[in-house]
Parts: C-alpha cells; sequence; structure tokens
C-alpha cells in the first residue's frame, strides 16, 4: 500500500528508449537514470538467472540515493540452445545471430524487479517468451539488419517493427517482455505499491 508520508517517484534504472517508450505506455512522468551494472555473466549462470540477477542489480544500484522512489530495474537475455546472443554491435554479428536462428527456436528471458525504497521491499517477475524464426535466408537477413539496424537489440530485430515479419510464431504470456519491459507483470506490481493504473 502506497505510504501516507509521500506520493513516490518512479525511476527507471535504465536508458534504453525501448524500455522508456514501454514505460510511457504506463505512466506519463517518470526519471530514468543509468545503473552502471557490470552485465558480465557468471561462470555457469543460467541465461535466466541472468537476466533475474542483473535486473535486481539494476534496481538496487540506482535506488541507493533515492528515497521515496518506486524503482524498475529489468534485464533480458536470449538464449539459443543455452547460449546466450548479446546485442550484435555491428551488422555482420546481426546477420550471423539471425542466421544462426533461421528456423530454430529462440527463448528470451525478460526479468522485472520492483524496488521500493520508502520500506526497501522487492518485488520480482520473469517472464520467458518463446520465439520459433521462420526459415531466412541471407539476402533476407541482409536486407532485414540494412533496413532496420537492430544492432543494440539481442537476438538482432525488433519485434515491434520489421522484426516481426521473422518469425513463424511467438508464444508469449506478455507481448510487451520480447520488447523488453514486462508490462503486464509491472502495472500489477505498481498497482500492488500503491500506483492508479489505469
Amino acid at each position: 500500500m502506497t505510504s501516507p508520508r509521500s506520493t513516490p517517484r518512479i525511476v527507471l534504472a535504465s536508458t534504453s528508449r525501448y524500455r522508456a517508450e514501454l514505460l510511457c505506455r504506463l505512466l506519463p512522468d517518470f526519471e530514468q537514470a543509468a545503473p552502471g551494472t557490470d552485465e558480465a555473466p557468471l561462470p555457469g549462470e543460467a541465461p535466466a538467472a541472468r537476466a533475474l540477477r542483473l535486473a535486481i542489480a539494476k534496481a538496487e544500484a540506482v535506488a541507493r540515493n533515492r528515497k521515496d522512489a518506486l524503482v524498475i530495474g529489468s534485464d533480458q537475455v536470449a538464449e539459443l540452445d543455452g547460449q546466450v546472443l548479446d546485442k550484435p554491435g555491428s551488422a555482420e554479428r546481426a546477420c550471423a545471430q539471425l542466421a544462426a536462428s533461421s528456423g530454430r527456436e529462440v527463448r528470451f528471458h525478460t526479468a522485472l524487479c520492483l524496488l521500493d525504497t520508502r520500506d526497501g521491499r522487492r518485488h520480482t517477475h520473469l517472464d520467458h517468451t518463446h520465439a520459433q524464426f521462420r526459415e531466412l535466408d541471407a539476402a533476407a537477413i541482409a536486407r532485414y539488419v540494412e533496413r532496420e539496424q537492430p544492432l543494440d537489440c539481442a537476438g538482432s530485430f525488433k519485434c515491434e517493427g520489421l522484426g516481426i515479419s521473422l518469425f513463424k510464431a511467438i508464444d508469449s504470456h506478455d507481448p510487451s517482455a520480447l520488447i523488453g519491459l514486462p508490462l503486464i507483470a509491472l502495472a500489477q506490481l505498481l498497482r500492488e505499491a500503491g500506483i492508479e493504473l489505469p
């Protein structure tokens, strides 16, 4: 429940424009802050565990110097046959990722942490999305990467844009999770923290 002392600020522990655009669907006013978290994987760490650990770490890093705030941390890890698909960073790597994913299923683990600095409570959620890629030839991959430049996206696509054409099917409880922030779960956590939605 909301503390009678104050209305909390909402802080997104991310500078991602994708997550900010998603959060704008729920809230007209919030802050963004860079968590500065080391995102290197731990030895033997499962992809889903990595996503959850980083979502918590991001929220905690931003929450340290903020009072009366609800801090939102999120992280997404893409997995193909147990191997993590990081953000490609280059067109060459994006093409290679999409070629590896062609005709196969990629799992996306999207973690969420809501940290309430008023009472120190931490709430978490982990969403799992299964994306089945259609068969992609080299020409189709090259056209897609050139047009949309998904170089800062795990898995090398933007499902909210032209990337949707790469799939045969997507199995998810929350379509916003694949973009990077599970809004259904976040809306519930915010309501439980006293934020009126809608």
